[in-house]
């Protein structure tokens, strides 16, 4: 089953029926329409607006946009159709033909997304945000969200754990400077200033996402030579090898300390989201 068929019953489950044709619509004015709080995009394509208001000018709106009222207040707020709304105010539309459903402001966010995700309009940071404020405002786990919204529970997983990653990173991949491809390898790589030294480094060439794995292992490399040199001499060269490997498996720093009669490993995180990401790797059966 595709993805975007998963997210389409995911939505109609969100708002029952809203996507059938007979539902009632009312003509409602786009000054009493609000935009919806959550919407996830910060910006949208204005070329693919402009050939969606000269689509609406000729055939009109051929899918409602679904609204929730305001109550005392008077109004509407928009749960579904941002693109529709915004389309219509070019080509010169007063009104919108509009669904109106009650609808709480968890499931608002929840709708955002999902619209977003069936037409792949959201970058990967945009995702991300939207998956990490779902987990945070309303105490979701990351399998509870996947299955809320019909996506896997490694992709939710994957998808947040790309903001770990400097600031400037997440910048080039917002504005397509790189792919989640290219910038995954970074991962790996613990220390910050190398994440964004390989960064800079792929961009510059215009590697791939094979290059990028690549140049990511020669800096690990690099790391664990220059740590095997500053380490006392009687250092066990085969626990440092470990070590670096655990690392590279995990994505993550790792400390294997010997004692006496045995020792420790050490395993860090850095967040919630980076706890239930090494969680599902080390206990992929689940707790």
């Amino acid at each position: 089953m595709s993805e975007k068929k998963r997210l389409g019953r995911g939505l109609g489950a969100l708002i029952p029926e809203v996507t059938e044709s007979s539902q009632e619509t009312n003509e409602i004015p786009l000054d009493q329409i609000n935009p919806n709080p959550f919407q996830p995009r910060r910006e949208f394509d204005e070329e693919k607006l402009n050939e969606l208001a000269a689509s609406i000018k000729e055939h009109g709106i051929i899918q409602a946009v679904v609204v929730s009222p305001e109550g005392e207040a008077g109004g509407y707020t928009l749960v579904a159709g941002e693109r529709r709304c915004r389309a219509a105010r070019l080509a010169g539309l007063h009104t919108v033909p509009a669904v109106i459903r009650p609808v709480d402001r968890k499931t608002m966010l929840e709708i955002a997304l999902i619209e977003n995700l069936q037409r792949e309009d959201l970058n990967p940071v945009e995702e991300a945000l939207a998956y990490k404020r779902l987990m945070k405002e309303y105490d979701y786990t990351q399998e509870e969200l996947a299955q809320r919204i019909g996506r896997s529970r490694p992709s939710i997983a994957n998808s947040i754990r790309l903001l770990a990653l400097p600031e400037n990173v997440l910048d080039a991949l917002y504005n397509n400077k790189m792919t989640p491809g290219q910038v995954r390898p970074l991962l790996s790589i613990t220390n910050p200033e190398k994440q964004e030294e390989a960064a800079r480094q792929i961009m510059q060439s215009n590697l791939s996402a094979r290059e990028a794995e690549k140049i990511a292992t020669e800096i690990n490399d690099r790391g664990g030579k220059n740590k095997k040199e500053a380490q006392p001499a009687e250092e066990d060269p085969l626990q440092a090898e470990i070590q670096l490997q655990m690392q590279r498996n995990l994505g993550t720093k790792v400390k294997i300390k010997k004692g006496k009669q045995g020792g420790t490993i050490e395993i860090y995180y850095y967040g919630e989201e980076d706890l239930e990401r090494l969680v599902a790797k080390l206990l992929p059966e689940g707790i």
